[in-house]
Order: structure tokens, then sequence, then C-alpha cells
């Protein structure tokens, strides 16, 4: 299916080693971990990050969905308008250099909310340094999307005293995170790895469908696979696209449906999956199943995000695709800079 060879050819920074690698990053981020904060009487929390970073506040999210902590995720400069004193604003940029997130964080400065900057370094441990907010420094391992593991694992033992999440369930998570890695690690390159199956079963755009509880991890997986593989990919919730979405099959595309599953998904949202493939099969159709593993709902969404993730690596080797190259990116925030620079002489 895959020579390991093909690997080293295709990915010369080797992000493959890092993913090899989360487990214990993932243990070691969590159990060796930074200074916990201390902030008392928070039942909003506002996390604030783009790409990678934004992930992790679509996480956790997706984890406190169903507590009493209201969490909202900003994807942009501006902050919502139901910040106050109970709020706390986690500001997170691996690099700590996007443009967006420094003026999320400016703002929540003067706002009179609880503040913490997290990165690797950059102009945001310089800020909050000299505004004298919580800082916590957290290094960069390969890129800011390989580095989903540690900044996660970092954020539980950081956040510890606000969260509501057990430590068992933290730990639950780290093994099952080695169960997975043995099956889709390069270790494993045969027809028993679910990530290089689906990778070879991408090799046309994606519609990635998902229930509610599992956005995190399918927003995640659309963004690896247009980062990683360079391909486009679009997601789809399975419950609004039997209103609309379900429409465009009508007609032939150079569009293939992947579909993520929960393994405790709400009786009705099984119904619609059962309906869904059904009309797939219908069409002659060939879809890809991906269910999570069982377990709470942070292991599940962590081990589908380490599986999804590993799916855009392998695709980006087999279509021989560099997965760690971002050219475009890179175009637009020295598009970015020259503006900056040009408001700041005018």
């Amino acid at each position: 299916m895959l020579e390991y060879s093909q690997i080293t050819k295709y990915d010369p920074s080797n992000m493959h080693k890092v993913y090899d690698n989360w487990p214990k990053i993932a243990r070691d981020s969590y159990e060796v971990g930074l200074e916990p904060i201390r902030f008392e009487g928070i039942d909003h929390i506002v996390f604030v990050g783009m790409g990678g970073s934004g992930a992790i506040g679509d996480l956790f999210a997706s984890i406190l969905n169903k507590t009493g902590i209201y969490v909202q995720v900003v994807k942009g400069y501006l902050l919502p308008k139901t910040v106050n004193p109970k709020t706390l604003v986690v500001a997170t940029s691996i690099s700590g250099n996007t443009v967006e997130t420094l003026s999320a964080l400016e703002s929540a400065k003067n706002s009179g909310c609880k503040v913490i900057g997290i990165s690797s370094g950059g102009k945001m441990e310089s800020f909050c340094n000299k505004n004298n907010i919580e800082f916590r420094k957290i290094p960069m391992i390969h890129s800011p999307r390989s580095s989903f593991v540690s900044f996660v694992y970092s954020i539980l033992h950081i956040l510890d005293s606000i969260l509501p999440i057990k430590k068992n369930d933290v730990l639950e998570s780290i093994e099952r995170l080695e169960e997975t890695s043995k099956l889709i690690s390069t270790a494993n390159l045969t027809s028993t790895n679910p990530s290089l199956e689906l990778a070879n079963f991408l090799d046309k755009t994606p519609c990635i469908y998902y229930p509610h509880g599992l956005y995190a991890a399918a927003i995640r997986f659309k963004s690896s696979i247009q980062e990683n593989a360079k391909m486009h990919a679009f997601v789809e919730d399975v419950i609004e696209a039997c209103h609309n979405g379900i429409v465009s099959w009508e007609k032939k595309s150079n569009v293939k449906p992947v579909l993520i599953r929960g393994t405790e998904d709400y009786v009705k949202t099984q119904e619609r999956w059962e309906i869904l493939k059904q009309y797939f099969e219908e069409k002659h159709l060939g879809y890809f199943e991906i269910v999570s593993i069982e377990g709470n709902i942070l292991s599940k969404i962590i081990n589908l995000i380490y599986l999804l993730d590993y799916a855009s690596i392998y695709r980006a080797i087999l279509s021989e695709t560099n997965p760690t190259t971002i050219d475009s990116i890179n175009y637009i925030k020295e598009k970015l800079m020259n503006y900056r620079k040009e408001d700041s002489n005018g």
C-alpha cells in the first residue's frame, strides 16, 4: 500500500515522526505540566485562536458543551459582547505571532475579564510580560498543527482548577492514544491501518459528515486535509445536510462522502446515519465510515483527530505532496505584513 521510503521522500521534515510520538508527547505535556492558573468565579470561557490554535478551542468547546461553563470560540479579531469579569479569555497562538489572536488579546486586556496567553513565544509572550498578563510558554513541535496534542494536554493541566474534566478521563484518553498509535503509525503500513485505508479512499474531494458532538474532529480533519494534502474539503452537519446538502448528490461530481460517527450518537442521529448510508448505497455512491472509540468525550475526539490527521499525512504522501509546506498561508501573511507597514506609514 505504502512504503516507508515514500514517506521519507515526500515528508523530508519528518512530520510523521512527530505523529508517531503523539501519545508520549500528550503524556509528558500533562504529567510534567506548566504551573496551573488559579482564577476564581469563572462561568464563561472564550477560547481565541486561528488554524491549529482555533482547533484547540473547538475541542474544548465540544468537551465542555454539557457542563455549567458557557464556552465560546473566537476565530478572528473581535471578542464577543458577553465578556465580563467572570469570563476567562484563553488566547492561544502556537507561533505567538497570529495577528488576529494578538488583536483579541489586546481587547481582552481592556475588558475587565481574566486573561491568559499561551504560545511558544513570539509577540504574545512579549505582550503578556509587558502588560502583566498570565502567560504560559509551550514549545512548538515541528509546526502549529503537529503541536496540537502538546498544547491540548498542557492546557488541560494549566486550567485544571477551572475545567470540569476528571484526571481519570485525561489519563484514559492518553492510554487510548497509545492503543490507536499501534494501528495508525508508520510502524503499521498494512491494510489494517485505518488512517492509511482512509487516505487511499481520499483520491477525490471529501465531503465530511459529522454529528453535532464531533464538530471539533470534523473541522480539524477538513483543515488537515487542506494544509497537509493541499486538497479542497468541506464539512456538513449530518442532520442539517438532510435538509439541503443531500440534494447535491443528485448530480455526478468529483466528491466522496466521509462519515464520522460517534459510538454513542443520539438515537435520532443514529437513525439519520442509517438512512443516509442507505441513500448512498442505492445511488451507488461509495462512502467511508469512521466510528469513534468508546470512552469519554475527550478520548473520542482526540483519538478521532489523531486518526484523521494521520490520514491527511498519508494522503499527502500518496499524492507525492510534502505535508509540511504552507506556501499559500505564508503568502497571505506576507501581504498582511505589507498592509500593516502601509498603514503605519500612512
